[in-house]
């Protein structure tokens, strides 16, 4: 997916070091943003944001439906280019039609995982298929470490198998969980899963002290270790926690986003589809695309490439999060 604003703002993940843990769980707001160029539909987007720019290594998350594409139009998201990161997508209803420039055409459907890596250079499309008729689900990006910022174009698929939890199920699609563990290859430490919670059921998870959490809540009433968070609402949680309680005090189930992964130690700058370092990173890899250069090309779309925004008249520089 693409970060298709006419206007987007520099953003930029900064590093910081592993910290105690916080007597409390940070609550984090969505702001809606038309995503897809003319055609946009919206979506609303909890990371980055100015309160907290990454969870781990996770750096942008967007969050939309469900979306009655027969009222909207749906998804249509022409060929765009990546660099620096990997695209995690991930549907609860709905079907996504994939193309890339690696040659890859697939489908994005509920309870399935597409990881793309777009490291030196990637470009996609992303089209919601005429059988769809609500679209819902959210789109996920990782920030590559240097050393792997240059990585080949890769794509992988993978159907996490439901694990039963004690008050709920999970599907891990990254990283290991309730005695589960995705295939997925990612290039640092993360944690990635689908999890519900029974109408009045609290679920209890072990998890990695060393990474920091986020719960995306999509749907229900839910506490994260006693915080209350509404759906559409990111919670964050520092690291140090051993555990995660999460409880469901709705008549019906919850479903939620589970994120994480040990701090971020490198400062990246994040600008409409690229990540880099430096502003000249960034300038480059604009450069490249509006020369047809260096991302390839996606075969199968039908329509124009989407054009790259025009650059802020000042630097791009690194800042690091709010303490």
């Amino acid at each position: 997916m693409s970060n298709t604003e006419t206007h987007p703002a520099e953003t930029v993940c900064g590093a910081r070091t592993a910290e105690p843990p916080r007597p409390g769980v940070e609550v984090l707001s969505a702001r809606s943003v038309p995503l897809g160029g003319p055609r946009a539909m919206t979506v609303r987007r909890t990371l980055p944001q100015r309160a907290r720019t990454l969870i781990g290594a996770w750096c942008f998350a967007d969050h939309y439906g469900p979306d009655d594409v027969a009222r909207t139009g749906g998804m249509d998201v022409a060929p765009h280019p990546h660099t620096g990161l990997q695209t995690v997508s991930w549907l609860f209803s709905g079907e996504i039609e994939h193309r890339d420039s690696l040659g890859t055409h697939a489908f994005v459907r509920p309870g399935e995982l597409n990881l793309m890596t777009g490291g030196h250079g990637i470009s996609h499309s992303e089209v919601s298929t005429p059988r769809t008729t609500l679209l819902h689900g959210v789109q996920l990006w990782v920030a590559l470490p240097e050393r792997h910022r240059g990585a080949a174009r890769d794509f992988q698929h993978h159907v996490p198998a439901p694990v039963p939890l004690d008050g709920g199920e999970a599907r891990v699609f990254l990283g290991t969980l309730a005695g589960d563990t995705s295939p997925v290859r990612t290039f640092t430490p993360l944690l990635g899963a689908e999890v519900s919670v029974a109408p009045g059921a609290a679920v209890v998870l072990d998890v990695d002290a060393a990474f920091e959490h986020g719960v995306l809540v999509d749907t229900g009433d839910v506490r994260l270790d006693g915080t209350p968070l509404r759906p559409t609402e990111l919670g964050y949680a520092a690291p140090g926690r051993t555990t995660l309680t999460l409880a469901n005090e709705g008549p019906a189930a919850a479903r939620l986003i589970l994120l994480g992964g040990p701090p971020f130690q490198e400062e990246i700058i994040m600008w409409w589809n690229f990540i880099g370092r430096t502003h000249e990173d960034i300038a480059q890899a604009r450069s490249d695309w509006t020369n047809t250069s260096r991302f390839g090309t996606v075969h199968g779309y039908d329509g124009p490439p989407l054009p790259a925004p025009t650059l802020p008249s000042v630097p791009l520089k690194p800042r690091r999060n709010p303490h």
